[in-house]
């Protein structure tokens, strides 16, 4: 193990908690809602679409905010962070938005996370979403690193890469095969409990 402060960045959709858009385009049957990014790489591409889609069938915060209610964290998650938290300092790295977000946070015992914002209007319907910064899981990571941590970055999918090279070791958790076979000096885990030995062998973390 590095003499260095090791800090564990993770990403939460698809690593911690189900995908929210995909739960939302299942309780309101609108199969477009279904694309992540795993799907399109390009994330404003991909926001401007789910944005024309929430406005075509009249969705509002509200919608999302009853769905994310009846969710919970994927199995394991919560003791595999609780477990990762005894090792190492742990900050979330997350595209999602804080307004439809907390009630899972708050299922995980409210684990520092860095995400994004909406623009709500007075009748409670999505008008824009504000970016914390462009970029900014890997420019999380440059600034940790600047400060003299090392830095441990798990994720699943395309939004995910640029904080995975920035990194001072990289992992996949349950991604696409598409995503392996393009980027595959990667090294992927697809349980906690294989993610959690990966750590131990390479970082040297006590199960």
């Amino acid at each position: 193990m590095s003499d260095q402060m090791t800090i564990a960045c993770l990403d939460l959709e698809g690593v911690l908690i189900p995908e929210i858009w995909i739960n939302v385009a299942e309780k309101t049957g609108i199969p477009e809602l279904k694309l992540t990014t795993r799907d399109i790489a390009d994330y404003d591409e991909l926001m401007q679409k789910r944005l024309s889609i929430l406005n075509q069938h009249g969705l509002t915060l509200k919608n999302f905010q009853e769905v994310v209610a009846d969710m919970n964290p994927l199995e394991g998650a919560f003791e595999f962070l609780m477990w990762l938290k005894s090792q190492i300092e742990v900050i979330i790295l997350s595209d999602t938005f804080r307004e439809f977000a907390m009630p899972l946070i708050a299922k995980l015992q409210y684990p520092t996370i860095f995400c994004h914002s909406l623009l709500i209007d007075e009748q409670n319907r999505i008008q824009e979403y504000k970016l914390r910064q462009p970029d900014q899981k890997r420019k999380a990571v440059i600034a940790l690193k600047n400060l003299n941590f090392r830095i441990i970055a798990i994720g699943d999918s395309y939004n995910d890469l640029s904080m995975l090279e920035e990194a001072n070791a990289g992992i996949f958790f349950r991604p696409t095969e598409k995503i392996t076979q393009e980027y595959p000096h990667f090294p992927v885990t697809r349980t906690y409990e294989t993610l959690k030995q990966h750590l131990c062998e390479q970082e040297g973390f006590i199960a």
